[in-house]
């Protein structure tokens, strides 16, 4: 299973392509897009949507996972992290791919086994787990990682069968 995962941000777009055979992780691109900080808010928009649309028809994956907004208090920030989770959505839907869309506490809870993880706890368990040597950084790469291996965590415990 390839799976594309993707921390939504109009500054900052954490991708992270995870390939898995049922038993191991593999990293295969990460990166973190970043779009020209003094544009507008829709040529942010506009950049990252091209720069998904290529990513996204080069690398063919089976499933695009998408990182949900976290609503805190800011509502500003909530909403343009939504107009950027949508641009992730788009792009993958042009190319007839699949989305799944995970909550922030869900995709922590997948990979550090706790809801409430700090950044650097999901990096660390990020780095463990696709046996890398350093940690992804910015944490947007990591975090869209973390999104994936969810995304691949979600389906496997999904596909056990039972036997009696």
């Amino acid at each position: 299973m390839l799976v594309l995962g993707v921390d939504p941000g109009t500054y900052k777009m954490g991708i992270g392509l995870v390939e898995s055979d049922g038993e191991s992780y593999s990293l295969r691109l990460s990166d973190a897009l970043s779009p020209p900080r003094k544009a507008e808010l829709a040529a942010r928009l506009g950049w990252l949507h091209g720069r998904l649309e290529e990513l996204v028809a080069e690398l063919r994956p089976d499933v695009v996972a998408v990182e949900s907004p976290f609503v805190g208090r800011n509502i500003k920030a909530a909403i343009s992290v939504g107009q950027a989770q949508a641009v992730a959505m788009v792009a993958a839907a042009s190319h007839g791919i699949p989305v799944s869309m995970y909550a922030p506490r869900e995709v922590k809870k997948a990979v550090t086994d706790n809801g409430g993880s700090s950044k650097e706890q999901v990096q660390d368990m990020v780095q463990f787990l696709l046996d890398l040597p350093n940690p992804l950084e910015p944490s947007d790469r990591a975090d869209a990682a973390a999104v994936a291996i969810c995304h691949i965590n979600n389906t496997q415990a999904h596909d056990i069968e039972v036997w009696e």
